[in-house]
Parts: structure tokens; C-alpha cells; sequence
């Protein structure tokens, strides 16, 4: 570990210089920008690259370089690269030890970043269902982890998205009695978490035959996200000109055409938010599975994942760390696609309703 000071450092340092050199070379009329980070690169040589041994691009700018290389701007560039090379070691350290951690071959808790014989064995042991630790044969129910996660999280996403669409295309574009009281009961009732009425879903699923039914989780999950996206998407399709829907009407559409043929395709960017916020959710949630689903193989990822370090007779960090990556990729991957979408829906809702 103590690489990492010195290591940083240098990050620094190169990275101050490339700014500068890059900043020197704008002044003195060289756009291209990839060019100048590059030999920004080389420490030192990139600023006297640009403030002597080239002319500059446009005249009168022979003096422009000492504007950059002032000590007020020299500090500020270094202070700004110290904040974000510490930041990128806080986020990138934890990261790369649940890497290593993952390909550990031994059970316990590792006590180096990077094992000195990575393996893929903990990899395997979560897709094949069986692996051998030491002198132990394990087994787990990953894959049928994984399955269920995946069925609840789609379904949740499907029905959430359809209740709660419609649901806000009526409060946004009726009127009727009781409008205002109905939303106010929904602003009420998205200030108590579900886990808060554990006792009242334990008794509602036993009654109803629910229990350690990995599916029934989708009605929780549904009815909890109504309350706070009703209001957002209600904000955006308030937006929306009305005009819109009165030209349709004089065209001919019915209500149902102007919903699926103009407020739709408006609403893509609020509705994509709410797709994926409620795809995310059940990935991540451990009460509600934890106290409805009993059987090992009915289990959700959350509380699957967590049996691994909660057992104290079958403790395995290193399937933890390989589970929690091979969860966390495919979330990754969803976010980065999606990523202008949960942009433009974070804000989309903020309109006066």
C-alpha cells in the first residue's frame, strides 16, 4: 500500500502539467487539444513545448503563456487535480479489493488488495451451483437467486410502469371530485417506507397463500412506487400542452389514441426513469425478501449474497465479493445505457403542478 502515495502524487503532477500545457497551447492559438494532451504527458517538456519551441499559431500572442504558468493558476489547477485524484482513490480502492477479494482462493477475509494466486473458482462455484473450499464441498442456489431477482425486478418494472403512467395521465389531465383530496392521500402515503407495515404484508400474504412466493414481492414493490412517481410523472405531463390533445380530438382520436399515439412518445425520457428506478429496486432491497421468503431457493440476490457472510458455519468472503460483482456489472452496464434518460427524467418532473 505504500505505492499508492507516490502513485498519486505522480497522478498530480502529470495531470496538472497536461492542463497547463494544454491551456498554454490554446492561448497561443493551437486548437488542437488531443495534440497538446498528449504531449502534456511528457512532464515539463509539454510546457516548454508550447511556450518556446513553437511559434504561436496567432500574432501578438508571444506572451500569452505567463497569464497560465502564474502562481495563482498553477496552484489552482494543482489543487483541483489533489481533490480529484484523493476522490478516485476513494472510489476506485474499495472497488479494486472487492475484485481481488473475488478471485481469493481461499474463504476468509483477505488481507491484500490483490491476491497473490487470483482464481476464477468463486465465479464458478455461483454459476455451476458447487465448489470446493479447502476440505468443504459447498453448494449454493445463485443461479435460481439470480432467476428470481430477475423475474421481480421485471415485472415490477412492467406493472409499476403501467399503473403509475396512467395513474398521473388521469390526475394531470381530468378533472373530477376528489382530485385533490386523492392526491394528497398519495403525498401522505409516500412518507412511510413499506417495510413499515411488515406485520400487516406477513398477515395479508399468509391469509392469501403469498408467502415464500418470490412473485407475490411484485404487489409490494408496485404499490410502493405509485405514491412519489405519480407526482413526477404528473409534474412532466403537465408540461405537456393540452393544445396537443385538443387538435387530436378535432382530428378524431379518442382518449386512448391521444394517450398511446402523443402523451407516450412525450414521455419517454420520465417513464425510461421510472423503468429503471424500479427495475434497480429489488435488487437492492433485503427486508421485505428476508421476512417473506423462507426457502433457500426462493430466495432474492440481497438476501441470498448475504447468507455467505452470515452463516458463521459457511462463511465464504470471496463468493460474496464475486457475487456482489456479478450483480453489480449488469446494473452498471443498465445505467450507463440509460444514463440521458435518468438525466432528463431526474429533472422532467420538476415542473409546477
Amino acid at each position: 500500500m505504500s505505492w499508492i502515495p507516490w502513485t498519486a502524487l505522480a497522478a498530480i503532477i502529470i495531470f496538472t502539467m497536461q492542463s497547463l500545457t494544454v491551456s498554454i497551447a490554446e492561448k497561443h492559438g493551437h486548437m488542437n487539444k488531443t495534440k497538446a494532451g498528449f504531449i502534456g504527458l511528457i512532464p515539463v517538456y509539454g510546457i516548454v513545448y508550447y511556450a518556446k519551441l513553437i511559434p504561436p499559431a496567432r500574432q501578438g500572442n508571444d506572451q500569452a503563456y505567463k497569464s497560465v504558468l502564474n502562481v495563482k493558476n498553477i496552484l489552482g489547477t494543482l489543487f483541483l487535480y489533489t481533490e480529484l485524484v484523493v476522490l478516485a482513490i476513494i472510489i476506485f480502492i474499495p472497488i479494486a479489493y472487492v475484485i481481488g477479494t473475488s478471485l481469493n482462493p481461499f474463504s476468509g477475509i483477505p488481507t491484500t488488495i490483490w491476491p497473490e494466486a487470483p482464481t476464477l473458482d468463486n465465479f464458478r462455484f455461483l454459476l455451476t451451483g458447487e465448489g470446493t473450499f479447502g476440505t468443504q464441498v459447498r453448494t449454493t442456489n445463485f443461479v435460481s437467486w439470480y432467476w428470481n431477482t430477475l423475474q421481480i425486478a421485471f415485472f415490477t418494472m412492467i406493472f409499476a410502469v403501467l399503473f403509475i403512467t396512467g395513474t398521473a395521465y388521469v390526475f394531470a389531465r381530468y378533472k373530477f371530485k376528489g382530485k385533490r383530496v386523492g392526491l394528497l392521500a398519495i403525498l401522505v402515503l409516500q412518507m412511510f417506507p413499506s417495510f413499515l407495515g411488515l406485520i400487516a404484508i406477513f398477515t395479508l400474504f399468509q391469509t392469501f397463500g403469498l408467502l415464500d412466493q418470490p412473485l407475490a414481492l411484485v404487489i409490494i414493490y408496485t404499490s410502493g412506487a405509485i405514491p412519489f412517481n405519480v407526482w413526477l410523472i404528473k409534474g412532466y405531463l403537465q408540461g405537456i400542452p393540452k393544445e396537443l390533445d385538443e387538435s387530436a380530438k378535432i382530428d378524431g382520436a379518442n382518449k386512448l389514441q391521444i394517450f398511446f399515439k402523443i402523451i407516450l412518445p412525450l414521455s419517454v425520457p420520465i417513464i425510461s426513469f421510472v423503468a429503471v428506478t424500479q427495475f434497480m429496486a429489488p435488487w437492492m432491497d433485503y427486508i421485505l425478501p428476508s421476512f417473506v421468503i423462507e426457502s433457500n431457493e426462493k430466495w432474492t440476490l440481497a438476501v441470498g449474497i448475504f447468507s455467505f457472510i452470515n452463516d458463521q458455519t459457511n462463511i465464504n468472503y470471496p463468493a460474496f465479493a464475486a457475487s456482489a460483482l456479478l450483480v453489480a456489472v449488469p446494473i452498471t452496464l443498465l445505467y450507463v445505457v440509460f444514463q440521458r434518460f435518468l438525466i432528463e427524467g431526474i429533472t422532467a418532473g420538476a415542473n409546477k403542478g
